[in-house]
């Protein structure tokens, strides 16, 4: 089972959390939920996505998908207040019945090999896939996660954050296996993270949406979709989502 963790806010990334979730900006050739739902697709059967803000248009970009590609994702509405890392999981009791479950922020892009991380799992452990040199801690980033179905069961359904609840303990107690992952991960948090995603995607090149129109010049910046960059305009280091944004990165 898999989880793309896709209620938060997204207040960091604001401006451009004004204009779409945070899971459906565009990071190169796809939203970062597609990522998400991608890496997960290629290691477990099933997936589910948690809602909260901007959760109708997530379920419209999921039916999309689904239309396209056949692929089913369950849906976890998080009413009245989003609940969390944990909290998410918790919701999810009755669908992981019994399982364990892979977990991915849908706001971090990687090319991380989820089905080989999931592969080397002992299914009683916390596993931890972790961007930063080992040993873990708390101030080190997490790509992906599995929780075994005896530490999910005891999770509480209210607002709250897998590193207070599972985490921490498991590492006091010597129980958690964490890895490292040497790739590329970039948790596209602020408007300056989420540039280097897609100029990494890229290999550096501007990144130019489906639809885009550029008659002036773009260097090393991001162009949604259907936006237009006119004749004279020179965008560097800039992301122009459409005629009511533009998002200069310093």
């Amino acid at each position: 089972m898999g989880l793309a963790l896709a209620a938060g806010e997204g207040r960091r990334l604001r401006p451009l959390t004004r204009l779409r979730p945070k899971p459906l900006c565009p990071v190169g050739d796809r939203t970062l939920l597609d990522w998400a739902l991608d890496a997960l697709g290629g290691a477990v059967d099933e997936v589910a996505v948690n809602l909260h803000h901007g959760a109708d248009a997530i379920e419209a970009h999921l039916a999309g998908r689904a239309a396209l590609d056949g692929s089913e994702v369950h849906r976890s509405h998080e009413r009245p207040e989003a609940l969390g890392t944990a909290g998410a999981v918790a919701r999810l009791r009755g669908w992981l019945d019994g399982r364990g479950v892979l977990i991915v922020n849908a706001d971090t892009w990687h090319r991380a090999d989820l089905a080989a991380f999931a592969s080397g799992w002992d299914g009683e452990r916390v596993r931890l896939l972790s961007d930063t040199p080992l040993p873990f801690g708390p101030r080190s980033g997490v790509v992906a996660s599995i929780l075994p179905w005896h530490l999910a069961q005891q999770l509480s359904e209210r607002p709250s954050g897998l590193w207070e609840c599972v985490w921490r303990d498991e590492l006091d107690a010597g129980r958690l296996d964490a890895v490292h992952e040497p790739g590329q991960v970039i948790d596209c948090g602020t408007p300056g993270a989420y540039l280097r995603a897609n100029l990494a995607w890229s290999g550096g090149r501007s990144v130019l949406g489906e639809g885009s129109r550029v008659e002036g010049r773009v260097e090393r910046s991001v162009v949604w979709p259907g936006a237009h960059v006119h004749h004279g305009e020179v965008l560097v280091d800039t992301i122009r989502t459409d005629t009511r944004m533009t998002v200069m990165v310093r």
